[in-house]
């Protein structure tokens, strides 16, 4: 924890880098990704301060859209779609993904309540090879259930189809830091 203590306190030493932060947000993108360590959307992308609006979830699920009990995660699509308008959102799954490897092998999460509860939201299970253990095909098609999860939110169904907004795809690989997009036109993840 030391070294995060000592980064934190020189980055508070730049005030000046940093002022025009307090004047708004506009970023161009919604980056939904796993709460996973080991995924981070600014050096994935080499995105700066304000450049991304990010939401992370347990094996980046989008909950199913209800108007009336909304989530967390509801919100912030909806304030990121409606507010601040951004022009894409990025669905990002990665290896090694530990949510939909239990998905993926139905590993019993009694001990761990909530979060089976939370990964029961991913529906339909998603399904790849038991023994990889990178879960690539898993993810890569729960990325694409999240995506037409989004689709189901109205408002992200109206930007969509007046082309105002666009849905990515993508796959990261942790052991590689190779990033790949999903193309409709093969229904293949390909490099970026």
């Amino acid at each position: 924890m030391q070294p995060l203590i000592d980064n934190a306190r020189l980055f508070g030493q730049r005030p000046e880098e940093f002022a025009k932060l307090a004047e708004g947000q506009s970023p161009q993108v919604l980056f939904i990704t796993c709460s996973d360590s080991r995924v981070v959307p600014a050096l994935i992308t080499g995105a700066g301060p304000g450049e991304l609006f990010e939401l992370r979830t347990a094996g980046n699920i989008v909950p199913p859209y209800a108007s009336e009990h909304p989530t967390s995660e509801a919100a912030t699509i909806e304030y990121a779609v409606e507010v601040l308008g951004v022009s894409d959102i990025v669905v990002c799954g990665h290896s090694h993904c530990g949510a939909v490897g239990a998905l993926v092998r139905g590993d019993d999460l009694t001990a761990v309540p909530a979060v089976r509860d939370w990964l029961t939201q991913a529906a339909p299970r998603p399904e790849g090879a038991v023994e990889d253990p990178t879960v690539a095909d898993g993810v890569q098609s729960h990325v694409l259930t999240q995506l037409l999860r989004l689709r189901s939110y109205p408002f992200i169904e109206k930007k969509v189809t007046d082309r105002q907004l666009t849905l990515r795809a993508w796959y990261y690989e942790v052991h590689t830091g190779a990033v790949q997009e999903h193309r409709a036109a093969t229904d293949t993840f390909e490099a970026l």
